[in-house]
């Protein structure tokens, strides 16, 4: 079974008409998209978009063939013509199965959202899914569905599709991801390449002709990621972004709650909101049992805190304890923590402060604070096959 990607863009399209912002005027070339329509196996035809037959003609192919026409969504705007030749366009309830003559079956999928699914089986076997924009399946449950061979979804705009989808073993290890209805949300080119990577996913400029089943050389979602930044520098969001197509993350706040302070308060409920509610969480500094044990991913947040509460267990801010054993014991803790890292098996995102391009500190304990912290970060980072640096909220790859 072959899908051609009349478009994959927005139902807007990228860039937008009369939008001034950054990513629609680097939306160029290939990277300028049409509103997103898939044309299978010449026989059907998922969305119908102005220029249709247009976008056909350019990929090489003819809409001459297609003997159904099914709309995902609702439509805004003016009514789109029809081409000579093309059945009228309709909509299968949810839940109902459609038999084309062709040996396609569809199946209409519910969803959370306004418009419909559609899982697509070929004469070969093979599987697609298609998600319109905004949208997300309801009603999965663990065990129910049987593994996609190809997903087209609204990745950066619903990350938490993916998520339902993996939770329940629709998408798989193999499973080819495509990115479909991007809108200006993302900059186009590297930057939208590097967070579909993040989640196991890619993006195809229009026009493309994919074959469902072959395998495709998507970048392995890294094990280990260390992302890095200054004070409000958007390393949290990075690092949350990494695992939002993900289900199930534990994330690790490693802050305590500091009863009585109102800021802080304020900051955590901030954080918690991001989160997606199928995430859960627990507060603690001992994360060393956590990476021993099998689960799924861990978020880290942050190893700041990690290092503050480590310091105060070996009394490290009082002079004489630190030269008298406190260093010491520090280096044994940070040692526990990087061989965890080594071992682990899960999935970890650790996020934690770069201070050491700032003030020195007028202190003697927080210079020592300042080293130990660049020490941990190099020494945790080390472990890593991913390290970012965000810098006003733009993430700089260090490795991997």
């Amino acid at each position: 079974m072959d899908v051609t990607l009349l478009g994959t863009g927005a139902p807007a399209g990228l860039p937008r008409p009369d939008c001034p912002c950054a990513a629609c005027a680097t939306a160029l070339g290939a990277d300028a998209r049409a509103a997103t329509a898939l044309l299978v196996d010449g026989a059907l035809l998922l969305d119908l978009t102005p220029g249709a037959a247009f976008a056909a003609a350019r990929a090489g192919h003819s809409l001459g063939g297609v003997a159904q026409v099914l709309l995902s969504h609702p439509h805004d705007g003016p009514a789109v013509e029809v081409p000579a030749g093309l059945p009228q366009p309709g909509r299968v309830p949810d839940g109902r199965e459609l038999t084309l003559l062709t040996g396609h079956r569809v199946r209409a999928v519910a969803l959370d959202a306004p418009g419909t699914g559609y899982a697509v089986t070929g004469p070969d076997g093979r599987r697609l899914l298609y998600l319109p924009p905004g949208g997300a399946p309801a009603g999965l449950e663990e065990g129910s569905a049987e593994t996609y061979d190809m997903v087209l979804s609204d990745v950066v705009g619903r990350p938490d599709a993916l998520a339902k989808l993996r939770a329940v073993g629709a998408v798989g290890p193999t499973t080819d991801v495509v990115a479909v209805h991007l809108d200006h949300d993302v900059p186009p080119g590297p930057e939208l390449r590097r967070r579909l990577a993040a989640a196991g996913a890619r993006a195809v400029p229009d026009g493309t002709t994919l074959a469902v089943g072959a395998y495709e050389d998507v970048p392995d979602v890294p094990r280990r990621t260390l992302v890095l930044g200054g004070a409000r520098s958007g390393k949290s969001v990075e690092a949350e972004r990494r695992l939002e197509t993900y289900p199930g993350v534990l994330y690790v706040a490693t802050g305590g709650t500091r009863g009585g302070d109102t800021e802080w308060a304020a900051r955590v409920a901030a954080h918690r909101e991001r989160r997606p509610g199928s995430w859960r969480t627990t507060e603690t500094c001992d994360l060393v049992p956590l990476l021993a044990q099998d689960g799924p991913p861990l978020l880290v947040d942050c190893l700041s805190l990690w290092l503050t509460d480590a310091m105060d267990s070996v009394r490290a801010w009082d002079d004489a304890e630190w030269a008298g054993g406190g260093e010491l014991a520090l280096r044994e803790r940070v040692t526990a923590l990087t061989g965890a890292l080594r071992a682990t098996r899960r999935t970890v995102v650790a996020v934690s402060n770069e201070v050491g391009s700032g003030i020195v500190p007028a202190t003697a304990s927080g210079r020592r604070y300042r080293d130990e912290l660049g020490r941990l970060n190099a020494a945790f980072a080390a472990e890593c096959e991913h390290v970012l640096l965000v810098v006003a909220g733009q993430a700089l790859v260090l490795r991997g």
